[in-house]
């Protein structure tokens, strides 16, 4: 009787340990899965997960950022609206721990929705540094948030001015040779655009960020020229479009560069079309440059010139792109079928943009000089990286080195292709074949029971 109480004793005493032990085990790993997450995607694109190209626009703001989404609790089908924006950000708090975020009842709170000046009723509002961005929740995408971040990272020094007056491309032109899908895609990013017409502005504005010179039509005035000489001379950024065309009263400003211009248009027989002369020229290899270092497109640059500049100068000049390896310059008249002479002609690779550099005062000088106006022309913008190296440019001459194009990541896992003859076989199966074999398979097992008996 005494050792089997004492035997009793001993397993109550194991079973409150294992007890204990397994409470300090589940304590523990409530603890750790409450302090430490792990997650990871296994989508074929990872587009559940941030680029690289967001988590450094989230790096690139100094200080907390305040996200406030002005949504109702539940929606019409039951679903948890809040619960759901939490998770879609929660991403972009893992990059930026200091990302808070705010979820408001505008049906509880209808008084600060009003003073929040709301454009739909269900919004995001992002604010850092005293400026703000509102997202529909319809539209919020990784593309689009980043793209918020950027306008809010930029902040005053986003004035860009382009040239006018002289029959120049237009950052807001809808013609085929403007350059309005580039100017929307700017605003995208932040910058604010304006036209400037030298012949009325007494000086380019000193708050400029830079300045951007197209292929004018007629010539500048003498007063017009020496504007723009003085905004160089005094450290003002510059992205130059050059075409095959005369310079029309520019030739200052290129000797102010020391630019070296051979006549001629870019010819690369590789990429002859069907019609016309072959003046087209992809680039698929760039310079060790903050410009085209991050590029992973080809480019293409129509009815190009070579760039070419004098190294003694006071600039530091480094080429960014060179095409047609395969190809020359052509100086003479442009046929369907050009030949190389070597007598004339120049042969590639050819240097078709370069970027200036030089120290003024305490701040850097830059400068970009492209022979093609046509790359970032509303006919060709969409032709492999030319928007993203377009970009590059204008972030590299704003002093933005950091700012990068966010491009969307494809659902390649969600998408399925079925063409009739397959869309008629799974009809086939499903409707006909799979109900014909269950009711054989229900026949057969009816009938071996009946005969069993």
């Amino acid at each position: 009787m005494e050792a089997s109480r004492r035997h009793r004793l001993q397993q109550a005493a194991q079973s409150g340990v294992f007890v204990l032990l397994l409470a300090a085990l589940v304590a523990l790993a409530s603890y750790f899965a409450r302090e430490y997450r792990y997650e990871r995607d296994v989508t074929r694109s990872a587009r559940n997960t941030l680029s690289d190209a967001t988590v450094g626009a989230l790096k690139q703001l100094d200080g907390p950022l305040t996200v406030t989404a002005y949504a109702l609790r539940q929606d019409g089908g039951g679903s948890n609206v809040h619960k759901a924006i939490e998770e879609r950000l929660r991403p972009y708090q893992r990059s930026k721990p200091d990302l808070q975020l705010e979820l408001v009842d505008p049906r509880e709170q209808p008084q600060r929705a009003a003073e929040a000046g709301l454009r739909s009723p269900n919004v995001l509002v992002i604010q850092y540094q005293r400026r703000s961005e509102q997202i529909p929740l319809s539209e919020f995408t990784e593309q689009v948030f980043a793209n918020s971040l950027l306008r809010l990272a930029r902040g005053a020094n986003s004035l860009v001015l382009w040239l006018d007056g002289h029959g120049e491309r237009k950052l807001d032109g809808v013609a085929n040779h403007d350059l309005g899908a580039f100017g929307l895609r700017l605003r995208e990013k932040g910058f604010n655009l304006s036209a400037l017409n030298l012949a009325i502005a007494q000086e380019v504005p000193e708050n400029a960020a830079l300045l951007v010179i197209t292929h004018p039509q007629v010539d500048l005035q003498s007063g017009e020229i020496e504007k723009l000489l003085r905004y160089v001379e005094r450290g003002g950024n510059l992205l130059w479009l050059l075409d095959t065309e005369p310079l029309r009263g520019l030739q200052p400003l290129a000797e102010k560069l020391g630019l070296v211009l051979t006549p001629g248009t870019v010819v690369d027989p590789a990429l002859a079309p069907q019609s016309g002369p072959p003046v087209f020229a992809v680039a698929a290899n760039y310079s060790r440059h903050p410009v085209v270092g991050a590029l992973q497109y080809n480019t293409l640059f129509p009815h190009a010139r070579q760039v070419a500049a004098d190294d003694d100068g006071d600039w530091r000049v480094t080429p960014l792109v060179d095409v047609a390896p395969r190809g020359w310059v052509e100086t003479g008249k442009l046929d369907t079928k050009p030949r190389f002479d070597k007598s004339r002609d120049l042969p590639g690779p050819v240097n078709v943009a370069s970027a200036f550099e030089r120290a003024v005062g305490d701040r850097e000088q830059r400068v970009v000089v492209v022979g093609s106006g046509h790359f970032l022309s509303n006919t060709f913008l969409g032709n492999g990286g030319n928007l993203a190296l377009g970009v590059a440019m204008m972030n590299w001459l704003a002093g933005e080195d950091g700012m990068v194009a966010i491009d969307p990541k494809p659902a390649a896992d969600t998408r399925i292709e079925i063409d009739s003859t397959q869309l008629y076989l799974i009809a086939f199966v499903v409707l006909i074949l799979l109900p014909l074999l269950f009711a054989a398979t229900g026949v057969a097992v009816w009938w071996r029971r009946r005969n069993a008996r």
